[in-house]
């Protein structure tokens, strides 16, 4: 995977700052399918903190893998926020990590079970838990990759945030 020196350069700052408080970071990816976790392990040191990361297409798979609550799937659609704060707190769990990123939402190119193509939340959790909706345009390999490097770079503000106190 080719990165941008801007996303090289947050990743590069991610590794750095978790390595330096020894902490560690997983993945849970449903809409970015493994990209995001791509991202992080294609910079130099990322063996110092990545733990692995489940990607979680299916319905199925954020239930019986990740241990995600069928009941928030059936009240919110897995493109909810429930569901991304879900899936990053039991993967966060299931790996024992510091920090947990997940990735859900409808890259397109239509709708899906009436959610917008665009459509996409991102968790992070860990001593804070913080989510973002994000409203995308273009293809599907648009919206993925602007979701990958959204949650890189809420990620890195994060860090920033907490190390500047």
């Amino acid at each position: 995977m080719t990165l941008s020196s801007e996303i090289t350069a947050m990743v590069k700052e991610i590794i750095a700052t978790l390595a330096s408080h020894g902490q560690s970071l997983v993945t849970a990816e449903s809409i970015t399918a493994g990209g995001l976790s791509s991202a992080i392990t294609t910079v130099e040191g990322s063996s110092q903190i990545f733990l692995g990361g489940i990607v979680a297409y299916q319905d199925y798979v954020k239930v019986d893998v990740l241990g995600v609550d069928q009941q928030i799937i059936d009240a919110h659609t897995v493109y909810s926020q429930e569901v991304a704060v879900a899936m990053a707190k039991a993967v966060r769990e299931k790996f024992a990590s510091t920090w947990a990123i997940a990735t859900t939402g409808v890259a397109g190119p239509g709708p899906t079970d009436g959610v917008a193509a665009g459509t996409v939340w991102v968790a992070i959790d860990g001593p804070v838990t913080q989510s973002l909706e994000l409203s995308l345009s273009g293809g599907r390999e648009s919206v993925r990759n602007a979701t990958v490097a959204t949650a890189i770079g809420s990620f890195t503000r994060i860090l920033r945030e907490r190390n500047s106190r």
